[in-house]
This record gives C-alpha cells, sequence and structure tokens, in this order.
C-alpha cells in the first residue's frame, strides 16, 4: 500500500474540518443565543497530526518549520486577545490567521506527498 493510498483520507478528513470550522466561524452555525462556539482544541490537534504526519515520512522540512512558527505566535495572539479582551473582531482575525496557515501547511504537505515532490 502506498503512502498516498494511505494518506489521502486523512486529507479528506483534514478537509471537512476545516469547511465545518469556517462555516461555522462564518456565522452559519448559530443558534438563538449567538454563535456557536468552536472548539478551541481544533486547530492545534489539526497541527499536532500534520506534525506527527511529515516526521515520519521525512517531509517536515524548512517550509514546514517556518509555518509552524508562524502558527504558533498566531494562536499566542488568539489567546492573548481571548484572555485579555471580549473583542471577538480581534480574535476572530487572530483565529482565521492561524487557520489560514495551518490549511497553507496542509496543503504544501499534502502535495508533496501526493505529487513525490
Amino acid at each position: 500500500m502506498s503512502v498516498q493510498m494511505i494518506l489521502l483520507p486523512v486529507f479528506v478528513q483534514v478537509g471537512l474540518t476545516f469547511a465545518l470550522l469556517l462555516w461555522m466561524r462564518g456565522g452559519r452555525g448559530r443558534t438563538s443565543n449567538g454563535p456557536v462556539s468552536t472548539d478551541e482544541f481544533g486547530l492545534p490537534t489539526l497541527f499536532y497530526a500534520l506534525i506527527a504526519l511529515a516526521m515520519p515520512v521525512r517531509h517536515a522540512d524548512l517550509v514546514i518549520v517556518m509555518l509552524s512558527w508562524i502558527f504558533v505566535v498566531t494562536r499566542f495572539a488568539h489567546a492573548g486577545i481571548l484572555v485579555s479582551s471580549r473583542e471577538s473582531g480581534e480574535r476572530s482575525m487572530a483565529w482565521y490567521a492561524s487557520a489560514l496557515v495551518l490549511l497553507a501547511m496542509w496543503l504544501y504537505f499534502a502535495l508533496k506527498i501526493l505529487l513525490l515532490i
């Protein structure tokens, strides 16, 4: 069984998770009391999974490491806003920044695996 065949379902599931996270953050997952809260551990869990996959298949290169640091900085920004302010606009911007960095990491990793780069 090839690595691509094993990891393709993982990439599809990650895509679904991002779609659901973005759908809920976009305001479509609202209740009568306001927006549905997304799990604060969702993005970090996807990050940990990416790194856990990238290391053994030897695709944790400089690009992944640099994007990892950017992701961590955006998560720190998000956490700082979360604990110090009720301003949801700033927190949303930090959340979207971390989600986009993580999405870029997953796309880069998936293309490296699927295209054998």
